[in-house]
């Protein structure tokens, strides 16, 4: 009887450590939510980043907001997209699972910062995730 009072104290000493946890959703790898949506509707642009990862990368391994200028970032981007684009009209050379859709950049529209520099970290994130190479060096 002494024994089976110990094992009922034990499995419920167990059982409370654990029923305050709810894991239900949870994801150890830090991908969960890893969809980036910019939008301003007065200028009728939309960014969505759907990648997992790339909130852990903006957040730990992506250079800080400010470090880079946006004209400096305008100046990356507009190279990055053409050559983004470019791959995605080369499906048979480049794979179309990563290059999914162009992406319909203007140099003559201010997107401002956060759009310009969410888009040049997925450049970097691109290629340090995927072992891809661009024509302008994008390191961390």
């Amino acid at each position: 009887m002494k024994n089976l009072l110990y094992i009922f104290l034990l499995g419920l000493f167990i059982y409370s450590c654990g029923s305050g946890r709810d894991f239900k959703g949870s994801n150890a790898s830090g991908t969960e939510n890893d969809t980036v949506r910019i939008a301003n509707d007065s200028l009728q642009y939309e960014i969505i980043i759907i990648e997992p990862g790339f909130n852990l990368f903006i957040n730990s391994l992506a250079k800080p907001k400010g470090y880079y200028s946006q004209s400096y970032l305008e100046s990356k981007n507009l190279i990055l997209v053409q050559e983004y684009n470019s791959r995605v009209r080369n499906p048979l050379r480049y794979n179309p699972n990563l290059y999914v859709q162009e992406i319909n950049y203007d140099p003559f529209v201010n997107y401002g910062y956060e759009v310009n520099y969410l888009l040049y970290n997925y450049f970097v994130y691109l290629s340090h995730e995927y072992n891809q190479r661009f024509p302008v060096p994008t390191r961390l």
